[in-house]
């Protein structure tokens, strides 16, 4: 970052109240975290050419940070849509014990970034699924 990057400090105070608590430019405000936020400068050093105090700067860093990944949250659905396949009928089937399902189960869900993800199961495999779809809502 060079020199001519921070014309716009030190920030330019818009209001400042009888105590003391001054409101800057959001443009310069936005351009100082944005400088801030790049490799090896100095937090403390930015703050002090901007003329304001170093933990408050690092509170605007933070908020930034949280807005930001509250940004990319809210971007992806919270649900995924999810329909049933009808499972071809099997060509020979073996005879199957009274408890047993008789034919597996499947899902199928196409997921925002493109990838289908197809699970077929019998009642035997309730563990799996559950991990599975555990896993997918996962962030």
């Amino acid at each position: 970052m060079n020199s001519d990057d921070l014309t716009f400090l030190p920030l330019k105070v818009i209001r400042a109240t009888p105590s003391g608590k001054r409101t800057f430019e959001p443009e310069g405000k936005r351009r100082l975290i944005e400088a801030c936020q790049q490799p090896g400068v100095s937090i403390s050093g930015m703050a002090l050419k901007a003329g304001v105090n170093a933990n408050q700067l690092r509170k605007w860093l933070l908020q930034s940070r949280k807005e930001a990944s509250l940004a990319c949250v809210t971007q992806v659905p919270a649900f995924v849509p999810v329909r049933q396949v009808d499972s071809p009928a099997p060509h020979h089937q073996q005879p199957t014990p009274m408890h047993a399902s008789v034919s597996p189960s499947r899902l199928l869900a196409r997921l925002p970034n493109g990838v289908t993800v197809e699970l077929e199961c019998t009642g035997h495999d309730t563990a799996l699924v559950t991990a599975m779809i555990t896993a997918l809502g996962a962030h």
